[in-house]
């Protein structure tokens, strides 16, 4: 078990910028990055969208939990899918080394910013409305988060700044300690 948590772990709804304010946080935190939409899509050689229309949503959050169960990263800002938190021994996994931040948003702004989420490989019962997902999702992210930074009416930046502040001791500094 690492001496100091030294990964930031980004859960949230499509559309809460996992992927952007990651590279941002990244960035400004001298801190590698991966996004495991991009390693499940590396490992099957198939779109996310692909693997939900071929295999079902359900082989989509196999796939997602067993990529993230095999991640053995430190140092790094790590984005996830939206539904990375359907796995809890994937979710489990990634809290012994990392802080979990949920950036969370209002369903309008989910709506605002994906549009069309048929098109996005999103993982959810085929019957399933956006607001029973949004619903659901929610309960799950803020069980795994150990912080929480709200994005509606936020800049990228401004997120990816206020994350860096309530994440500073847990990782920047103590992560730095050797």
């Amino acid at each position: 078990m690492p001496l100091s948590l030294s990964n930031v772990v980004l859960i949230g709804m499509p559309g809460s910028g996992k992927s952007t304010v990651g590279v941002l946080l990244a960035k400004a935190a001298a801190l590698a990055f991966v996004d495991t939409d991009l390693l499940i899509q590396s490992h099957t050689g198939k779109s996310l969208q692909s693997i939900v229309d071929d295999s079902g949503y359900q082989a989509l959050r196999r796939i997602e939990e067993s990529v993230l169960c095999n991640l053995d990263l430190s140092g790094h800002v790590i984005a996830t899918g939206g539904s990375a938190v359907y796995g809890d021994p994937a979710m489990q996994h990634l809290k012994r080394s990392s802080v979990i931040v949920f950036l969370d948003i209002s369903l309008a702004t989910v709506r605002q910013r994906i549009g069309d989420f048929s098109l996005r490989g999103v993982s959810k019962h085929p019957d399933q409305t956006l607001e029973e997902l949004f619903a659901e999702r929610r309960v799950l992210y803020t069980r795994y988060a150990d912080r929480v930074v709200q994005g509606d009416h936020k800049t990228q930046d401004q997120v990816c700044e206020e994350i860096r502040g309530k994440i500073h001791e847990e990782v920047f500094r103590e992560g730095n300690q050797e």
